[in-house]
């Protein structure tokens, strides 16, 4: 694995979390969350590739035969799927949000009294 796919990894993560600091908007904010978790995906995919590999199904596969790392493709599927379910989450938020304060701006947002 080269330098260049933990540059990638560095650069998305690093612009992801730029656009949260500087978010002005809740939705901007929860899609900026996405990009940064974004670059766990390519982290994991590129820990588990393996060059010249193949996939690793083993039915009628010589022994010996190299193939990428299954644990690491599961854990970015398994990382997908709470990525979605934290997105709806954090969007259904500031849904709520917007519907009590009439603003998605975290600064215009004063506190919620009920």
């Amino acid at each position: 694995m080269t330098i260049l796919v933990y540059a990638v990894v560095a650069w998305v993560f690093a612009i992801g979390i730029y656009g949260a600091i500087v978010s002005r908007n809740l939705i901007h904010l929860a899609l900026c969350l996405t990009v940064t978790q974004s670059s766990t995906y390519i982290l994991l995919l590129a820990i588990g590739y393996k060059h010249g590999a193949g996939a690793p199904i083993f039915e009628d596969v010589k022994l010996g035969t190299a193939a990428v790392d299954p644990v690491v493709q599961s854990l970015t599927l398994t990382d997908v799927v709470v990525s979605v379910t934290v997105i709806a989450l954090i969007l259904a938020l500031a849904l709520d949000v917007h519907r009590q304060s009439d603003s998605i701006d975290p600064d215009e947002i004063s506190t919620l009294n009920r």
